[in-house]
């Protein structure tokens, strides 16, 4: 059973093509069934309160709202990094990431 009945937890989906689109959502202990699996499968999970909130709104199947855009892009880039993944073409100009190609 969650310790918290008012946690929330949207899963999405993003194939680098259309915008990213949700494909799980849910409160209390759904919520934590949705982490759990998420965490089984290696998907990197953010932890953002008011951004659940906000994409909870959402149905099953709708694209995230394009004011998301460039926040959810940024949290999707960043997971990439922390994966060790880099475009083909990216240029480490400042040497602060240790990246093996």
């Amino acid at each position: 059973m969650s310790d918290n009945p008012h946690k929330t937890a949207v899963g999405l989906q993003y194939d680098g093509k259309a915008a990213p689109k949700v494909i799980a959502k849910g409160h209390g202990d759904l919520a934590d069934e949705i982490i759990a699996v998420a965490q089984e499968h290696g998907v990197l999970v953010h932890e953002d309160q008011q951004l659940s909130q906000l994409l909870s709104t959402l149905e099953l199947g709708d694209d995230i709202p394009k004011q998301l855009y460039v926040l959810i892009a940024e949290l999707i880039a960043f997971s990439y990094v922390l994966q060790g993944k880099f475009p083909e073409n990216w240029n480490n100009v400042h040497n602060r990431v240790d990246y093996k190609a």
